[in-house]
């Protein structure tokens, strides 16, 4: 990295759009950014403040949303400021550090939601046992487990995506830094890094992925031999709407860092990089916790004290 003569990247973006295009993306992500924070804040507040959700469930669900929060403020904000902006220069230090936020948060995630999966698979097909399977210092392991990874992870990731010196062109051909793109301006050999993101993209993508779709089949299976009509509708429903969230955000980011780099390009990778920085951060609380009755029920509750706090300092 001394001997790099780029000292600041230039992220292309929606640069070529026209100004009438920009504002109207910018409307459209401010309002998405928007609401996935506050749906994902209230969700943290509900479950780290409820003393009835006080289940491995909604302490999952709560650090599911801290994530996506994480994950979302950690390149959205700067496309939003670059849509109204001409100067879309980042510094080579703010890149790299963008980059390993994506990294360590993407990868806690990924794994975060296996374990969910886990979860669940537990309390449907195991009932007698969930509390002592899932106890609380079994939770606060795995999501110490998940948090571990995702920051070693992403030391051994930005390692690989910045190995190299950097005296190419230095035109990002997306909103943030994202590792493929990067890793293809840099100078010398890029194939070993390349092999080696594929390498680590299989661990912590498709491994968490096959045992999410195995805990499903297996809830399914069980629902499927004990339950009546109307509880295997209600299963079926929620699990596939689990699965899609699930299926959006590691097939997107599989297209991102395991696909060869010769089928990308700039109108692909956004649109991918799109859906796993801020759709899927949005869908999250809508497919987890509004569909749930606990979850509406403390919402209202919350929201009942927070107007009653505000009529009493009135």
């Amino acid at each position: 990295m001394n001997g790099s003569t780029v000292t600041e990247f230039i992220l292309v973006g929606f640069e070529q759009s026209s100004s009438s295009t920009r504002a109207l993306l910018f409307a459209l992500f401010l309002a998405l950014y928007s609401l996935a924070m506050a749906m994902n804040g209230l969700i943290i507040f509900i479950t780290w403040t409820d003393p009835r959700l006080n289940s491995p469930m909604y302490f999952f669900l709560g650090h599911l949303s801290f994530l996506d929060v994480c994950f979302i403020t950690t390149t959205i904000p700067q496309m939003l400021i670059h849509l109204v902006v001409k100067n879309h220069i980042v510094s080579f230090v703010s890149c790299l550090t963008q980059m390993y936020l994506v990294f360590c948060v993407g990868v806690a995630e990924c794994i975060l939601l296996a374990f969910m999966a886990y979860d669940r698979y537990v309390a449907i097909c195991h009932p007698l046992s969930y509390a002592q399977i899932m106890s609380q210092q079994v939770c606060v392991k795995l999501v110490s487990t998940a948090w571990l990874f995702g920051l070693i992870n992403g030391i051994f990731l930005e390692y690989m995506s910045f190995r190299n010196p950097f005296c190419r062109d230095n035109h990002i051909e997306n909103f943030f830094c994202e590792a493929p793109i990067v890793i293809a301006l840099s100078c010398g050999d890029t194939r070993f890094s390349l092999r080696m993101i594929f390498v680590d993209a299989i661990l912590v993508l498709l491994s968490p992925m096959v045992l999410i779709v195995i805990s499903y089949a297996r809830i399914l299976a069980s629902i499927l031999g004990r339950a009546s009509s109307s509880g295997r509708g209600k299963t079926f429903s929620t699990c596939a709407s689990h699965l899609t969230v699930v299926l959006l955000l590691y097939t997107s980011a599989m297209f991102s860092y395991m696909n060869p780099r010769s089928t990308h390009g700039p109108d692909k990778d956004k649109p991918f990089s799109l859906l796993y920085t801020i759709i899927t951060p949005m869908c999250n609380p809508i497919i987890y916790s509004f569909r749930n009755k606990e979850m509406l029920g403390a919402m209202v509750r919350a929201l009942g004290r927070i107007s009653l706090a505000q009529d009493e300092s009135v």
